[in-house]
């Protein structure tokens, strides 16, 4: 699907509060409201837009403590990547994970409530994980940049 400067403009006011209404976001990019609806919905089936959600303060909720994993494992181990990939989605603590080129295999972004639920993970859950074999780990001290949005990328081209 090629996007125009209307579809960028709607993704843009999206972007910045995924709640506005449709008749809102109509009279923002200047399109009737059954025309933005139609464009929206394209967007969606396209895949572009794949979820409205609200974004929730960790720290309000207890979340006192993000850490980045790096591990590796090995690789004699049978199904060794598709039984760590099954695992990862059962951590709840285990917020985004990827598979990476480098020393490691993959890079965990791990929430915890505090040091001690962190260490019961890497201890209890990590550690525990057949075929692992280095584990290293670094405690966030402080967030200076977080950013869920694309639509910049897109428009730097």
């Amino acid at each position: 699907m090629i996007l125009d400067a209307t579809d960028l403009r709607l993704l843009h006011f999206l972007q910045q509060d995924g709640r506005i209404s449709n008749q809102e976001l109509a009279e923002k990019v200047a399109l009737s409201p059954s025309a933005c609806l139609r464009r929206l919905r394209l967007l969606e089936s396209e895949g572009i837009i794949s979820g409205y959600r609200a974004v929730l303060n960790s720290e309000q909720l207890g979340i006192e403590l993000e850490a980045i994993v790096h591990l590796s494992l090995r690789q004699d181990v049978e199904d060794w990547h598709e039984t760590f990939i099954q695992k990862v989605q059962g951590w709840p603590e285990v917020a985004s994970a990827y598979v990476i080129t480098g020393a490691s295999n993959y890079v965990l972004r791990v929430q915890a409530r505090n040091l001690k639920h962190f260490s019961d993970f890497i201890v209890n859950h990590l550690n525990r994980t057949a075929g692992v074999m280095d584990i290293r780990s670094e405690i966030v001290l402080q967030k200076i940049k977080d950013r869920d949005e694309v639509l910049d990328l897109v428009l730097r081209k």
